[in-house]
């Protein structure tokens, strides 16, 4: 099987490398552009995904085509600069999903997001998208919409299977652990290793809650998917099914580090008031898939990848 793995150097994609590249019988392609990767038996692909030329060219002669570069931040720019997740991301999807008809890909796995779900108390389901975005997610989510449609137009044209995954917050080892890039996890995570005068400052109140999904957990819904569908096109929920506080979170990333920090809040800093988790009985049914991961093992992995790879 010859697979291509779309933004290899980024967080999910990193993951992605080593999950793949370590299974017999997968030859493992990496779309790299300004990061690079270096991964003994791994092929590397240069290329500008906003580029018709160079997808193409990356796409050609792939069975499989895992599909998660993207331009992704924080809650500032999703706050002050939303428009930077918009034109790069439409384009390169528009770009890769027909490239991926045109050269006969046969299974094609796009990573979406859950920002077009509403806020709420309860799990919410697939079918819980009513086409209403709250205004902070309105640019990101319509544009997760519309490559998600793309992806059913394409499995509609009979030639290329379709895994859309709207996945809830990953974390895990290789993600952006700063504050200006990372999201929730990675910049808490940050902040408790690298307090400095005894406190952790929460932008906010803390009382947004999250899915939170390890991201080992996600790279096994992949490899599932990849193994097992069969459908022209597949659009499953993936998360951890629970969900937790920022306030709670940064509490226990603290205690699971073993630091004394105290916590304290700035409601002048950006954030986004959502809550949210996922019903993920469809991964569930159509292909075996539960969460591994508790959230303390997940925290203690990785907090132990960040302290011996990180510079703090």
């Amino acid at each position: 099987m010859k697979l291509l793995i779309c933004g290899a150097s980024g967080f999910i994609g990193k993951n992605l490398v080593e999950r793949f590249s370590s299974l017999p019988g997968c030859e493992t392609h990496a779309v790299m552009h300004k990061t690079p990767l270096h991964k003994p038996g791994v092929r590397a692909v240069h290329a500008d995904l906003t580029r018709a030329e160079d997808v193409a060219r990356a796409v050609k002669g792939m069975d499989v085509v895992l599909q998660a570069a993207a331009v992704t931040s924080g809650a500032k720019d999703i706050a002050t600069r939303p428009h930077i997740h918009v034109a790069d991301n439409a384009v390169m999807n528009s770009l890769l999903l027909r490239a991926c008809h045109d050269h006969k890909v046969g299974h094609v796995v796009f990573f979406s997001c859950t920002v077009m779900y509403p806020s709420g108390p309860e799990p919410v389901r697939e079918t819980d998208f009513d086409g209403r975005i709250s205004d902070p997610y309105f640019g990101v989510g319509w544009t997760k919409v519309y490559a998600e449609k793309l992806c059913e137009f394409y499995s509609r044209l009979g030639r290329v299977r379709h895994t859309v995954i709207r996945h809830s917050n990953i974390y895990g080892p290789h993600d952006k652990f700063d504050l200006e890039r990372s999201h929730v996890f990675g910049a808490t995570v940050a902040k408790v290793l690298g307090a400095r005068d005894g406190r952790v400052v929460v932008w906010g109140e803390g009382t947004e809650e999250r899915d939170l999904l390890y991201v080992d957990d996600l790279a096994d819904f992949v490899q599932a998917a990849v193994a097992r569908q069969k459908t022209p096109f597949e659009l499953l929920n993936v998360g951890s099914g629970s969900r937790i506080s920022v306030a709670e979170l940064v509490r226990k990333v603290i205690a699971r580090s073993g630091r004394d920090l105290r916590v304290e809040f700035d409601a002048g800093k950006p954030t986004i008031p959502f809550s949210l988790s996922l019903d993920c009985g469809l991964a569930r049914e159509r292909f075996g898939w539960t969460p591994k991961t508790p959230l303390d093992a997940g925290i203690d992995r990785t907090l132990e990848w960040v302290r011996k790879n990180v510079p703090t």
